[in-house]
């Protein structure tokens, strides 16, 4: 292979140079497999104190800009943050559970369920009973029995 004019010695590997990188710190391919599904970003509370920080060390023009680029951040992650640090420091800062809040349930709510499912059903076995008594009425009725004394009339 020849590098700037110079060829390398036969039977010796040949270094590959990269611009910006050091010879012999071979940087890996970047991978072509693009991500089914991509991750969120999560930021530790640590980090994001140790930017706003940063940040705010910045007086140059332009500072911000660089700190931002470098850590690959948009200005809105950085007011955000600022926000909550001016709000409340570093507890504001601290991952935050994402979706629906978890309810408060009542200790005694699984017994009252309990309970309105028994008097359910009997209330409908009570129903049952008193259709029965009616046609065992009009039964003995119609065939001439009397209910209170249990002798024909």
């Amino acid at each position: 292979m020849e590098l700037n004019g110079l060829v390398a010695p036969a039977g010796e590997p040949e270094e590959r140079s990269d611009e910006g990188s050091p010879a012999g710190a071979a940087s890996p391919a970047p991978d072509p497999e693009v991500v089914a599904k991509p991750t969120r970003r999560k930021f530790t509370a640590q980090y994001r104190l140790r930017i706003v920080q940063e940040a705010d060390r910045c007086t140059g023009p332009g500072e911000v800009g660089r700190l931002l680029r470098r850590e690959g951040l948009y200005s809105s992650h950085l007011a955000v943050w600022r926000k909550t640090y001016r709000d409340g420091a570093l507890g504001a800062l601290s991952p935050k559970k994402r979706g629906r809040k978890a309810e408060v349930r009542n200790p005694l709510e699984a017994r009252v369920r309990q309970l309105e499912g028994e008097l359910g059903r009997t209330q409908e076995e009570l129903r049952r009973a008193n259709l029965i008594l009616n046609m065992q009425g009009k039964v003995a009725g119609l065939l001439g029995f009397s209910l209170a004394d249990g002798k024909n009339s």
